[in-house]
């Protein structure tokens, strides 16, 4: 085998628990004062409680990467998969351990980043090429590509700062596979973008580590993506790399560690990134009724209790049930529409019966969703969670396996034939 472009030995990476550091020098040296004189820090946060504790977002990984390898990195949320990105693209340092890249690095890791909001489509393009450390004629010849793949072209002399984030999604991933690096480190920005524009990007990362002429770097919780992209994957949980190699039994492991065969779930402590619930609703719980287990025949119902918290002057809402497969994959939704909310700050429960008779057998997960409409069809969430895992079992007279990876999760019903003679 070559030599690797990526050589990763022994890196770590710890934080401090509640360490902030001040912004400025005089900032710095107020603390230090406070603290030599036994006085309260006049830079601490409100709120804050003194922690001693570390914690290791990476322990110890060590890890080759090849010219031309489309390398998935999957895991848990608080793996460390994010931690490590920011490593190989420089963004910080490891606490311990060394890095080795032999190329130019391009980095993807979030929607809009690396772009300057005030300045236009074209400016940022000129800007990222050039802390590619590539010339104005190199970009030039690479302009009118760019434009083309991105299909923002009349929008190109915007400024940034007014695009959608799809548009946004278009033009990074645009500059990024277009401009000069042997290295591209991807951090779930398709997952923005739309059906076509994704299948686009992937073919087109394909091509580019067929040929030679890059190496992807690719984070992502759509398993579907990481098959069609990624020959090899790497495994974290809690910053250990846990197994690396084909992508199939990485993607197995995965989902083996995703099983939560608990009854019921509290989701009143979890963390969320939208603040909508603050305003509208928060989910609090879930709960089994009348099952001793997470098993279920195709041909009985679920049942189960679901609790929120009203926080709005809203009378009505509306709930999504999705249901996941295990590799984040989602496969149906029940909508029920127009809830009867109580009054505002009062714990609103319902009992919900589905009925699983279409779906076919497999392991699957659930997500609630609190949503309102609007005009023209539109929603806007609430709050969502990650719901209760089941598993759906053939029936004892079942007349055939189901190949779900060529005829998909929904056994339709309904269908009739009459011979003609």
């Amino acid at each position: 085998m070559s030599e690797p472009i990526i050589h990763i030995a022994d890196i770590c990476k710890e934080y401090r628990l509640g360490q902030i550091g001040g912004t400025t020098l005089q900032h710095e040296l107020q603390s230090w004062w406070a603290a030599r004189t036994g006085r309260e820090d006049p830079n601490r946060p409100l709120g804050w409680q003194k922690q001693n504790g570390r914690f290791l977002a990476l322990d110890h990984i060590s890890l080759d990467i090849y010219a031309g390898e489309c390398l998935g990195v999957i895991g848990r949320n608080g793996a460390g998969k994010s931690t490590l990105l920011k490593l190989l693209s420089g963004i910080t340092a490891p606490t311990a351990g060394d890095i080795d890249l032999y190329g130019r690095v391009s980095s993807l890791l979030e929607v809009g980043a690396g772009f300057h909001r005030e300045m236009t489509g074209r400016e940022n393009i000129y800007l990222n090429g050039a802390i590619l450390g590539m010339t104005r004629k190199e970009i030039d010849s690479k302009m009118d590509a760019i434009i083309e793949f991105s299909e923002i072209g009349p929008f190109i002399d915007t400024p940034v700062k007014r695009y959608s984030s799809g548009m946004y999604v278009k033009l990074a991933f645009s500059v990024a596979v277009h401009l000069d690096s042997e290295i591209l480190i991807m951090d779930e920005v398709l997952a923005v973008g739309d059906v076509i524009f994704q299948r686009k990007c992937l073919e087109k990362l394909r091509n580019e580590a067929a040929d030679g002429n890059r190496t992807v770097i690719y984070v992502s919780h759509n398993m579907d993506t990481v098959r069609q992209l990624c020959s090899r994957c790497a495994l974290l949980e809690r910053g250990k790399l846990v197994f690396l190699g084909n992508t199939e039994e990485a993607i197995a492991r995965y989902i083996e560690n995703s099983r939560d065969e608990n009854l019921s779930k509290d989701f009143s402590t979890l963390s969320r990134k939208s603040i909508k619930w603050k305003e509208t609703a928060l989910l609090l719980y879930a709960e089994y009724l009348d099952h001793a287990g997470t098993e279920y025949y195709g041909t009985e119902a679920m049942r189960f209790r679901l609790k929120w918290q009203n926080r709005c002057t809203e009378t009505r809402i509306c709930l999504r049930i999705e249901i996941w497969t295990l590799d984040d994959v989602p496969k149906a939704s029940y909508i029920l529409y127009d809830l009867a909310m109580d009054p505002l700050q009062e714990e609103v429960i319902y009992d919900i019966t589905l009925d699983l008779h279409e779906l076919i057998p497999g392991e699957y997960k659930m997500k609630y969703t609190l949503f309102l409409t609007g005009a023209g069809g539109s929603s806007t969430n609430a709050d969502s969670v990650t719901g209760l895992f089941f598993r759906l079992l053939s029936p004892a007279d079942t007349r055939l396996t189901w190949d779900s990876s060529h005829w998909g999760h929904i056994c339709l019903d309904g269908a009739s034939a009459q011979r003609v003679m």
